[in-house]
């Protein structure tokens, strides 16, 4: 027996294929070792105080017997199926609870023990007694089909988590596209309106400088027709000028006829000729009106 913790010479253990590490204390297994002696298709590690088995265990491909029997291991490597020429597998008197699906891929198993395990129920049915050569085949037979129902099932539900997050990526990605559709008519909804209010503001600039343009000519037709209108402001000025001096004249005119004719100074030379060119006035102003009214019957003839 090999001392605890100490190495134990795999060359002195091999006879044939057969390679025999049984009641070695060993608390984990040397796979480096073993990898070196590819020939020993036959491992034996039982009675150990192995709890584990290391994940590179699983490349020992060349192992076709493995009696692990009588260890604390409480489970087998998730990649346990990789050993897929194993065809005698001896787990007696463990502490395994399940099998990891892989197992399902010793496709060439044809022996098992899984007695003295505490198992899962469904397991521990399944797999049966293994208390002859013909029950320990059956339980191989049994188990491996148990595994490969769970590995379809386990397959069939990530194949509809998969379909399903397909699905949903498909569903976001036509979500993502209706929004960038929506995204791209909303801005060229913009543009649009945008260009629609220039536009607008282009006309109604264009229009203010047209009315601009026009205003000028307005005035100028505005400011002619006042003049012809209404008379400039300086000739009024002087008509009313004119008219005040005629009306002064007039009454001075009126004044001194009356003084000449209704005072004491009548007789002065000044008012004589005054009063000479009233009487000539009056008597052209006769001689008109009976002109006129001689002519008048004649034009009435």
């Amino acid at each position: 027996m090999a001392k605890p913790g100490g190495k134990v010479n795999l060359k002195d253990k091999l006879e044939g294929n057969e390679l025999d590490l049984s009641l070695c204390d060993l608390n984990e297994v040397p796979v480096k070792e073993l990898a070196g002696l590819p020939k020993a298709t036959v491992l034996d590690l039982s009675c150990n105080n192995l709890t584990t088995l290391p994940s590179d265990f699983c490349s020992l491909t060349h192992l076709v017997k493995l009696d692990l029997s009588k260890n604390q291991l409480q489970q087998l490597p998730s990649d346990f199926g990789r050993l897929v020429n194993l065809q005698h597998l001896d787990l007696l008197n463990n502490r395994l609870v399940t099998l990891p699906v892989s197992f399902a891929q010793l496709k060439n198993l044809k022996w098992l023990d899984l007695k003295d395990n505490p198992l899962d129920s469904t397991l521990a049915k399944v797999a049966g007694d293994c208390l002859d050569e013909k029950q320990c085949k059956q339980a191989a037979i049994r188990v491996l089909q148990h595994m490969k129902t769970i590995q379809s099932d386990l397959d069939r539900e990530r194949q509809r988590k998969l379909q399903a997050e397909r699905e949903l990526e498909k569903k976001r990605e036509a979500e993502r596209r209706a929004r960038e559709v929506q995204e791209r008519e909303l801005r060229k909804r913009e543009k649009a309106e945008e260009k629609e209010r220039r536009r607008r503001e282009y006309d109604a600039l264009k229009a203010a400088k047209q009315e601009m343009a026009k205003q000028p000519k307005k005035d100028m037709e505005l400011s002619s027709a006042s003049h012809s209108s209404h008379p400039p402001q300086h000739k009024r000025s002087w008509t009313k000028v004119f008219l005040k001096i005629l009306l002064l004249l007039l009454l001075g005119a009126l004044s001194t006829l009356a003084v000449c004719k209704l005072t004491e100074l009548q007789h002065q030379p000044v008012c004589i000729s005054v009063n000479m060119l009233y009487e000539d006035a009056l008597t052209a102003l006769q001689s008109r009106k009976i002109l006129q009214n001689v002519l008048q019957p004649n034009s009435q003839q």
